[in-house]
């Protein structure tokens, strides 16, 4: 296909360029030696190739853009100024400044258009692989019976990224799960210009990136501006060519590989890798101005190029537009019950008759417990999906029955399933399921989850702490929640990461004491579509509280914290735990009453929902009269003294673990009913 590329065109690539020098010069600091270099390459994908509708960030028919090389991100600013998404000039010269759309690094939620939060390298591409998951699963859950390619739910997934990005390992563990789950959808544009902070990428990845990806069973093509180094072109035709051949592609992601020069066309500092993250400097500019004949001043553009642009997108997204709201009109139509619960999706609700379970007396595991929500959820939340990082069986994340989310010949005995299944396999991926998850989220037609050891949070950090910058929806199943791993030993019991994660800004951590506070936390959790949550599960079994006159209904999880077990009068003393401790501050407080102290136990899943609480009801459960009070948690105490205040008192680890019985290693630690109450009787008066 004959790309139709015209002087226009060029001249709105240069004006691109020149944004970035002289916003990064403004600005005095920023990374302008990509975006210099990959305007053309943007410029192509928002003018010739994604269907965009510029009224409307939110058209489910989008194509989805991502910039992993989020530190470039004049590459996008750029063009969402030139084709009319949101950015006017006075929003590229406040590029980096407080208060302005144009961040460091672009940043969903903050500017229109924006898909996702990129920076921290590679994060994107796992966004990118969870995005073009999420689409074929939204055309599995709404429109099952058309082909591939023919939805209204149907759509590419386009990302840039560097060498930065393909150096970090989530990069290779996204791109990995994307060739096994061969996502056609996906279309990867690697800038190939061998340039880091350090300079010459030579120093630390000589690897075949081409052969990498093929091995991971992508596409793959390379598109050589620099013409084995003998004479740049950009041409522009061949990339688009390369571009719609990946298209073509069905059964692969694609790869394409652009062999590019940094900061070309400067004239002079072109190719050294100064300017990747400095301002390129007053000389260079004017230079540069000279060869591509823009006048000196800053931001001097011409704004019927910038018009030409808009009116060139605004055209392309209205008549995609037209088209699709035809076609979905139609599938509205034809798919009532589907039409329904896409509407219901959408406004972010849960169905109104929505069931959870109950569980009697006895004893059961949190995970186990969190399994049978699941499973219980399944017919009534079709858009709830997810898996593991190859601990299914141990996280218990999967819904029984449900066929899993695989292309028909990777399907196995153990594990039937479709393109359009619901449960997930990861493999062992943890950074990269965190990303995936998010990316799947951001596309915002079901909700996904992912589930490992809470020990391995601590390889998927950066993907949560992301969900928590982006307000994102994000659910993680954390199990194994603490010494009472037992046998496995220290490097799989987790110690200070309960206060590691309750650090993180935004995230919800969730543990909860029993079966019941797992269903009542599941059901909150779902509820709230504003932050990421983690649900932090036990391995061994606990006893189900028996709720009704002595303890508290377990829907006092939704506060975050509440009074499990009242004071048989005036409150002397308060017990405060979370997860498998509460059942030991219950049996403290049993000993602290035969004793006449008069003992409440507070049970706190969530420290994050508590404090949101009013002033009040934090009043009712932690009265400030009470000072003598202690804090149960398998885990470091950090963060606890804000509840037990300076007169109180923390049981809890401050150390690894070993390798024994985790009953034996509870008894050990001092997490016993008789050592809890010997820490209220140090601090009574």
């Amino acid at each position: 296909m004959t790309l139709e590329w015209t002087e226009q065109d060029s001249r709105a690539v240069d004006t691109a360029r020149i944004l970035a020098v002289d916003a990064v010069e403004k600005t005095g600091n920023g990374h302008p030696g990509t975006p210099v270099s990959l305007a053309p390459v943007a410029y192509l994908l928002y003018q010739k190739v994604m269907n965009t509708d510029a009224n409307d960030p939110a058209w489910i028919g989008r194509d989805r853009f991502v910039l992993s090389a989020g530190h470039a991100s004049m590459v996008q600013y750029a063009q969402l100024y030139l084709a009319g998404l949101g950015l006017e000039l006075t929003d590229i010269a406040s590029l980096r400044t407080w208060g302005s759309k144009t961040p460091g690094h672009p940043e969903y939620g903050h500017t229109d258009f924006v898909e996702c939060t990129t920076g921290p390298l590679g994060a994107g591409i796992s966004n990118a692989v969870g995005m073009a998951m999420a689409a074929r699963r939204e055309h599995g859950v709404y429109d099952p019976e058309t082909p591939v390619g023919d939805s209204v739910f149907d759509h590419f997934v386009y990302a840039i990224a560097g060498d930065g990005c393909l150096q970090e390992g989530v990069a290779s563990e996204a791109s990995s799960l994307a060739g096994t789950q061969k996502l056609g959808n996906l279309v990867l544009i690697y800038d190939d210009n061998r340039i880091s902070i350090e300079g010459d990428t030579n120093i630390s990845f000589n690897e075949d990136v081409e052969a990498r990806y093929a091995a991971y069973g992508w596409d793959v093509a390379h598109v050589d501006w620099t013409n084995g180094g003998t004479e740049y072109k950009e041409d522009v035709q061949a990339l688009y060519d390369a571009i719609e051949a990946a298209k073509a592609v069905t059964d692969k992601p694609s790869l394409i590989r652009l062999t590019t020069v940094i900061g070309w066309p400067l004239p002079n500092k072109q190719g050294h890798h100064s300017i990747h993250g400095s301002k390129i400097g007053g000389d260079e500019i004017a230079a540069f101005k000279d060869l591509l004949s823009f006048e000196q001043r800053p931001f001097a553009i011409d704004q019927n190029v910038v018009d030409a642009a808009r009116a060139h997108v605004a055209a392309r997204g209205r008549a995609a537009r037209e088209a699709w709201d035809t076609r979905f009109t139609a599938w509205e139509d034809a798919n009532p019950e589907g039409a329904a619960l896409l509407k219901r999706v959408r406004a972010r609700k849960l169905p109104e008759d929505l069931t959870l379970p109950v569980f009697e007396e006895g004893k059961k595991s949190t995970r186990a417990a969190s399994g049978e929500v699941l499973t219980e959820l399944a017919d009534q939340l079709p858009e709830l999906w997810g898996g593991s990082a190859d601990l299914a069986g141990s996280n218990n994340t999967t819904m029984k029955g449900q066929p899993s989310f695989l292309p028909a010949d990777r399907v196995t005995k153990d594990w039937p399933g479709n393109p359009f299944g619901r449960t997930l396999h990861f493999g062992i991926r943890e950074h990269a399921m965190g990303g995936i998850v998010n990316g799947i989220n951001l596309s915002g037609l079901t909700r996904a989850y992912g589930g490992t050891f809470f020990v391995f949070t601590d390889y998927m950090r950066p993907a949560v702490r992301l969900a928590a910058l982006m307000n994102l929806d994000s659910i993680f199943v954390w199990t194994h929640d603490s010494v009472g791993v037992g046998e496995d030993g220290p490097t799989h019991q987790p110690i200070e990461h309960l206060a590691a994660m309750r650090a993180i800004p935004g995230l919800a951590i969730v543990r909860p004491a029993d079966a019941n506070e797992t269903s009542v936390a599941w059901g909150e959790i779902l509820r709230r579509t504003e932050g990421p949550a983690g649900l932090i599960l036990s391995r061994q079994d606990l006893r189900t509280i028996p709720r009704g006159d002595k303890f508290a209904s377990a829907e006092g999880v939704a506060q975050g914290a509440y009074v499990v077990s009242e004071a048989s009068g005036d409150v002397q003393a308060i017990l405060i735990a979370s997860g498998s401790e509460v059942s030991v501050a219950l049996d403290a407080q049993e000993e602290l009453e035969a004793e006449g102290v008069s003992t409440r136990v507070v049970s706190m899943p969530c420290q994050e929902w508590f404090d949101a609480q009013s002033a009040e009801y934090r009043e009712s459960v932690l009265p400030k009269a009470v000072t003598v009070r202690v804090s149960v948690e398998a885990g470091i105490a950090l963060g606890w003294a804000k509840y037990v205040g300076s007169d109180g008192a923390s049981v809890s680890i401050e150390h690894f673990g070993a390798s024994a019985a985790g009953g034996k290693l509870f008894e050990e630690y001092g997490f016993t009913g008789e050592n809890v109450a010997s820490a209220v009787r140090a601090l009574l008066p």
